[in-house]
């Protein structure tokens, strides 16, 4: 008895390791790509508030390096911006697109807005949110400097051919970023081509973006179980969420790669030079100024100037000086303020995507700012002409002094200590008489009674 239950018992763990081999055997099914799971623990924020240049398109890249590096589960970039320039634009977009870490792009706060670049950026992120009050669109690329043409040709004016070309190229860019994005593509192109702009709701509703969130607490509950392409349903449980702020190095290089700042740092820039070019050994004027127009050369050459622009607004320096060391009553003012104003207007030519431009205010207070300095300078230098001499010979015109002879009418004076050869102007005059210089001619003065 005993036997057959050993038997029985050893039959029953055979069939069992072979059913287990069996089913091992077989192969599971894959599971569905919307089964894969993304942990997300760890997130990194990136606020960025200002104008898309090389100094956003470097804090924003290293928030992308930052977060593949130290091995965030996500990263959120604050955004609020006009627009800016097309060039750091596109080495945002290229970051973003070979980031190994999800990037998502959170228009915030409130009342904050995502235009221009801030449009195609936002496309190219694999979430885009959109805070309460916020609103997205209006990408018609322009050319920096130039005044934007209403209505095309509509208005009898023919359309610039390279503005078509830069239009063309945008258009062609949006439409391949929300295709693989997989978003509004009618929307984006109609974005770019009529500068359309819709809030928050209805961006929503249109499919433009994926959520709205007030804050960052309610971006990752919202976005929990979301699905994200090339990465899974995303599992957010207790993130930490840590914070990337702009350096002071980039905040500075923020500041002053603006157009505007640029036109206000070369005009103070100038006036100082004028000022100690005028009396030299002040210094402070002179270092200033000096600085300045570093800053702004710089500002200048990162926003691809023109060096035509650059060269009309030098010229136009050239005569200010000349104004104040040679007397032309304003003409060479007048062709200075010429000059910059024509150089100005043609500084920039390279496309924008809005946000970046050189306002007229700013160029027209920049202008009245110098002539205003120039026309100072060359009132004082004009004083300085029209003054009277009070050293050497010729100050003696107008002095008193005494007649050491009799003249009739040549013969000796005494003036400021001093005997000099004199003739009469006003008839004789006796010995011991006081007169008065009226003119200096060599060693000889006039005078009278």
């Amino acid at each position: 008895m005993k036997t057959i239950i050993l038997s029985m018992s050893f039959l029953a763990l055979t069939q069992t390791s072979v059913l287990a081999a069996t089913q091992a055997s077989v192969p599971k099914p894959a599971q569905p790509h919307g089964e894969k799971v993304y942990a997300v623990s760890k997130v990194l924020a990136a606020p960025y508030a200002g104008v898309i240049t090389p100094a956003a398109a470097e804090f924003m890249n290293g928030a992308i390096d930052r977060a593949n590096e130290e091995k965030y589960n996500l990263l959120v970039i604050e955004l609020d911006t006009p627009g800016g320039l097309d060039s750091s634009m596109r080495d945002i977009i290229k970051k973003i697109l070979a980031s190994k870490v999800p990037v998502a792009v959170f228009v915030y706060p409130q009342g904050a807005r995502a235009a221009s670049a801030g449009v195609f950026i936002s496309m190219a992120a694999h979430l885009v949110v959109m805070s309460p009050g916020t609103n997205i669109g209006a990408a018609h690329p322009v050319m920096l400097g130039a005044m934007p043409s209403i209505g095309g040709e509509k208005d009898g004016r023919k359309k610039d051919p390279m503005e078509d070309k830069v239009l063309n190229d945008a258009s062609a860019y949006i439409t391949s970023i929300t295709q693989q994005k997989k978003r509004n593509v009618a929307w984006a192109i109609k974005a770019v081509t009529q500068s359309d702009s819709i809030p928050a709701g209805e961006a929503l509703k249109n499919g433009v973006v994926d959520l709205i969130a007030s804050d960052m607490n309610e971006l990752l509950l919202k976005i929990n179980g979301r699905e994200v392409d090339g990465f899974g349903r995303l599992a957010v449980k207790n993130a930490k969420v840590d914070f990337m702020l702009q350096t002071r190095r980039q905040r500075i290089l923020a500041a002053v790669t603006d157009p505007n700042i640029a036109m206000i740092l070369m005009s103070l820039g100038a006036a100082g030079l004028f000022v100690e070019l005028y009396n030299p050994g002040l210094i402070l004027p002179g270092v200033v100024g000096a600085v300045s127009l570093v800053l702004a050369f710089y500002s200048f050459q990162t926003l691809s100037a023109s060096f035509a622009g650059l060269a009309l607004i030098l010229l136009g320096f050239v005569f200010f000086i000349a104004e104040i060391k040679v007397l032309s009553y304003g003409l060479l003012t007048l062709g200075g303020a010429v000059s910059v104003m024509l150089g100005a207007l043609m500084l920039f030519n390279r496309p924008s995507l809005g946000g970046l431009s050189v306002s007229m205010s700013i160029l027209t207070s920049a202008l009245i700012s110098l002539v205003a300095v120039v026309a100072a300078l060359s009132w004082v230098a004009l004083k300085a002409q029209m003054r009277r001499v009070v050293t050497g010979i010729e100050s003696l015109a107008g002095k008193k002094g005494l007649a050491k002879t009799a003249l009739k009418p040549k013969g000796t004076v005494l003036v400021e200590g001093e005997l000099w050869e004199a003739e009469s102007v006003s008839g004789p005059v006796a010995e011991g008489a006081e007169i008065t210089v009226t003119a200096v001619e060599g060693f000889k003065v006039r005078v009278k009674k």
